[in-house]
C-alpha cells in the first residue's frame, strides 16, 4: 500500500505528463491555455513548467498572434526541445516502430501508403478549414496552422524570393527513419496543398536538428 507521500509523487508525476504531453501536442501553448485544456490551475501549471523548463525539456517560444494578451506583454508561449522530444519518444517510438513493423508485413506495401494517408488527413482537412473560413493570412500560414495542430511545431520565416518552412518536431520521426517515404508523402503533400514545387533540406528522421523545406513565392499560391 502506498502511502501519502508516494501518492501525492504518482500524482504529481502524472500531472506534469500531461502538461508536457500537451505541449507536445500543441508547441506554443501557454501556460493559462494548459491550465484551461487540463483543467488544473495555472499556479499548478507554472510549477510544473518551472521544472520542466530546468530540466531543459521545453524552451519559451516565440508566441503567436493568438498568444498575446489585450494588455501587456505578450504571453510566454511554450515548445518542447530536441531533449524533451527525445525523453518523449524514446520508448513511444519504439512501441511504434514494431505496431508499424507488423501492420505492413501483413499489410504489403500499400500498408504505408494507409498510414500516411490516415496520418496527414488532418493536416490536410485543417489546411482546408484555414483558407476556407478565412482564418489564415496566406496558404502558408495556413500551413503552418494546421502543421502546429498535429503538433509539427511548425513556423515560416521569409527568404529572399520565397518563405523557409521548419518543423521543429516529428511526431513520426522514429517510423520515418525506418521508411523514409514518409517524408517523400510528407513533401509532396506540402507541395500539392500550397500548389507550388518545394524542396526539402534537411530533416528530423535523418538526423537534422529540424525539417526544413524551402517554397519559392513566385510558383503556386504560398
Amino acid at each position: 500500500m502506498k502511502s501519502g507521500g508516494e501518492n501525492e509523487l504518482a500524482v504529481e508525476t502524472s500531472t506534469r505528463h500531461r502538461i508536457f504531453s500537451a505541449i507536445m501536442a500543441h508547441s506554443g501553448i501557454t501556460a493559462t491555455e494548459l491550465a484551461s485544456l487540463l483543467g488544473i490551475t495555472p499556479a499548478a501549471v507554472r510549477r510544473h513548467i518551472e521544472l520542466l523548463e530546468a530540466d531543459g525539456y521545453i524552451a519559451v517560444r516565440t508566441p503567436r498572434p493568438h498568444s498575446v494578451t489585450s494588455r501587456g506583454r505578450p504571453a510566454k508561449a511554450f515548445m518542447i526541445t530536441d531533449a524533451g522530444r527525445d525523453q518523449f519518444h524514446q520508448a513511444y517510438g519504439q512501441l511504434a516502430v514494431e505496431a508499424i513493423g507488423q501492420l505492413l508485413a501483413a499489410a504489403g506495401p500499400d500498408g504505408l501508403d494507409a498510414l500516411a494517408a490516415a496520418h496527414f488527413a488532418p493536416i490536410e482537412a485543417a489546411f482546408g478549414a484555414a483558407m476556407a473560413e478565412h482564418d489564415a493570412a496566406s496558404p502558408s500560414d495556413a500551413l503552418v496552422q494546421a502543421l502546429d495542430a498535429g503538433g509539427y511545431a511548425a513556423e515560416a520565416s521569409p527568404l529572399a524570393g520565397g518563405l523557409q518552412l521548419c518543423q521543429h518536431h516529428c511526431p513520426v520521426a522514429d517510423v520515418a527513419r525506418l521508411y523514409p517515404k514518409l517524408c517523400v508523402i510528407e513533401t509532396a503533400l506540402i507541395a500539392g496543398l500550397l500548389e507550388s514545387h518545394v524542396q526539402r533540406l534537411a530533416t528530423i528522421a535523418h538526423g537534422d536538428g529540424v525539417c526544413t523545406i524551402n517554397i519559392p513565392l513566385r510558383e503556386g499560391r504560398a
